[in-house]
């Protein structure tokens, strides 16, 4: 395949890269983001997720990047929670007297790595990827400066990701060295009867690697302190796409380069799933500050999309793009509401903040409310039907045992979720809440209306491309 063809795959990378330098010369000259710069950022993420969808298929770049279907699907779910953190962040920060360029170009920088991450075909491409989102990352979760706790989660986040990023390098390291190659097609040869040992002492580390990207236990030490401290918009897109691609990349890996040896990592999985639904869910009752509190019901949910991706097959593949996609606007509409209430001038980040918001705020309150019963799962909100479908994929696996302890966790969680309700709806007032943000209002309504009652024509939608997806894999 010749240089032009290799381009025209990577087409949507191109955009995005063409589009943050564009936009980082632009910013450098005006030295603050206005209305036209912001909505010049969505522009460029909107364009991406089109040439992502219209785009050819196929491997390019000596089998490095892969185009098909479950990297169109993940990167417009990926570009389109990107694109509604700029306009949740930008006046955040702008009212605050934080009004650089920067924020923008950050999230089109970390779209271009997270788009890496989802076509990624080798182990090079997938390092790239990785370190290209992740030093986005780092950057916004301290870039409310005068906030010593902001300097403390980016400072956190940095060197822990550092220590993710050694381990995922060793792995892939010794996954080299026994295979002799680093793409995933190659690797899928050697391994087509089961991995060796020293394969698989790679791919544990790489599993590790992973793991800490996503936030699945043990490898989560860094996501409560990250999200309690980082800016409320920041910490709405960390629970996200970032989650999507490095889920996205997770199947990749492990389907693309190790199906072979599903009986062998499909073990660690089951392991790491069932670990991170206990420690969501046990740590995530003794919390106070409600960042803190969805930080902990992210590994939990963590632990149901790594359960689906245990059952091996397409089915679990398609339950967890599902799963993702759903949860994203669990995640993302929280923190809209969060980013929206304040209480003279003071973020409302704990439980005790929230007594009589439903007397104050019905409108914020209503939209918390509903995010909160569909992380629970409460049918017939979003969450339902998301966890529904990881069930149902790990029971057809054959891994029921796995499916009962971690609804077991899901009951277990329940209790925070309802605390939380019965604060708002119930407790009396603290005291006069100030005018919503009225740009994360309309995100937090919005997406709100989305768990309930538009899901349920989204899944007709959503549920045929994730199934087309999971088949681009190649799993039974």
């Amino acid at each position: 395949m010749n240089f032009s063809a290799d381009l025209s795959l990577a087409l949507p990378e191109v955009i995005l890269a063409g589009g943050a330098l564009l936009l980082l010369v632009w910013g450098a000259f005006q030295s603050r983001a206005n209305a036209v710069f912001t909505l010049a950022a969505v522009a460029v993420l909107a364009a991406a997720a089109v040439a992502a969808v219209v785009g050819p298929v196929g491997r390019g770049f000596a089998g490095g990047l892969v185009a098909d279907a479950a990297s169109s699907f993940a990167k417009v779910a990926i570009y389109a929670a990107s694109a509604i953190a700029i306009p949740l962040g930008q006046p955040w920060f702008r009212r605050r007297g934080i009004n650089n360029f920067e924020f923008p170009v950050l999230i089109v920088l970390a779209a271009l790595g997270m788009g890496m991450m989802a076509s990624a075909g080798d182990l090079i491409s997938l390092y790239v990827g990785v370190e290209l989102h992740s030093l986005a990352l780092y950057v916004m979760a301290a870039m409310h400066r005068d906030d010593a706790k902001a300097s403390e989660a980016g400072l956190k986040y940095f060197v822990l990701g550092a220590l993710s990023s050694g381990l995922l390098l060793y792995g892939a390291s010794l996954i080299y060295g026994f295979a002799g190659s680093t793409r995933f097609d190659v690797i899928a040869q050697t391994v087509s009867d089961g991995a060796g040992v020293g394969i698989l002492f790679g791919l544990v580390f790489l599993i590790c690697g992973l793991a800490f990207k996503v936030s699945a236990a043990p490898f989560h030490m860094w996501t409560p302190d990250v999200y309690e401290g980082a800016p409320t918009p920041v910490v709405a897109f960390f629970g996200a796409a970032p989650k999507m691609a490095a889920m996205v990349l997770f199947a990749r890996v492990l389907a693309d380069g190790f199906g072979g040896a599903a009986d062998q990592w499909r073990q660690i999985l089951v392991i790491v799933a069932l670990l991170s639904v206990a420690v969501g869910a046990f740590a995530g009752l003794a919390q106070s500050n409600l960042k803190r509190l969805w930080a902990y019901s992210s590994i939990a949910n963590i632990g149901y999309a790594v359960l689906g991706l245990a059952a091996g097959d397409a089915a679990g593949v398609q339950a967890m793009l599902v799963f993702m996609v759903l949860y994203m606007v669990d995640v993302t509409g929280f923190f809209a509401c969060l980013a929206a209430l304040s209480r003279e001038g003071r973020p409302m980040e704990t439980i005790s903040d929230m007594a009589g918001l439903v007397k104050e705020r019905p409108g914020i309150a209503l939209a918390m409310t509903a995010f909160s019963l569909s992380a629970l799962g409460l049918p017939p909100f979003s969450g339902f039907w998301a966890k529904f479908y990881v069930f149902k994929a790990a029971i057809g696996a054959g891994l029921g045992v796995a499916a009962v302890i971690a609804l077991v966790g899901s009951v277990v969680a329940a209790f925070y979720y309802l605390r939380l309700i019965k604060v708002m709806w119930f407790d009396a007032a603290a005291g006069a809440v100030d005018k919503p943000a009225p740009e994360a209002r309309i995100i937090a309504v919005a997406l709100a209306l989305f768990t309930f009652p538009v899901v349920l024509v989204a899944l007709a939608f959503i549920d045929p491309l994730a199934a087309a997806a999971a088949a681009a894999f190649g799993l039974a």
